[in-house]
């Protein structure tokens, strides 16, 4: 069996490193830039060092249901983190804010299921996920948003 925590960077690297590069990847762009956007969306500034926290959090929880053998929560975890990576694609790269809004909703409701679950059979994982479900409601309402006004 591996080391835990050789398991725990490699989750740490799988989020952290992953949504850096999709971020670096799919990085918004003059479109973006045009859109006309909600006046509660923050500033550009905001989303790297917001998402860079919530990756680690995201990765620490993965580890800990992991290590657990949580196979439900293991579960529930790698289909957030597909939902997770395939949004920003699907947003900025394809510009198909419908879409995304539908990829959003799935997100939410997996986060949510998964903090749902961990609540019984793993507390600190699903409080690693409290801001990350708070986050991802927030960015549902500016991906409506965006969708609405444009």
């Amino acid at each position: 069996m591996r080391h835990p925590y050789v398991v725990l960077a490699l989750f740490l690297i799988l989020t952290v490193g992953g949504g850096s590069a999709i971020g670096i990847a799919t990085a918004p762009g003059d479109w973006y830039a045009g859109l006309s956007k909600a006046w509660f969306n923050p500033p550009s500034w905001v989303f790297a060092p917001a998402w860079t926290i919530l990756y680690l959090l995201i990765g620490i929880a993965g580890w800990r249901v992991w290590h657990a053998g949580e196979l439900q929560a293991s579960r529930l975890w790698w289909l957030q983190i597909g939902l997770n990576f395939l949004w920003s694609p699907v947003f900025f790269v394809l510009h198909w804010t419908g879409a995304a809004l539908l990829v959003i909703m799935a997100l939410l409701a997996t986060i949510a299921g998964f903090i749902a679950f961990t609540w019984r059979h793993d507390r600190p994982a699903a409080l690693l996920f409290l801001p990350y479900g708070a986050w991802v409601a927030y960015a549902l309402l500016l991906n409506g948003a965006i969708w609405w006004l444009n």
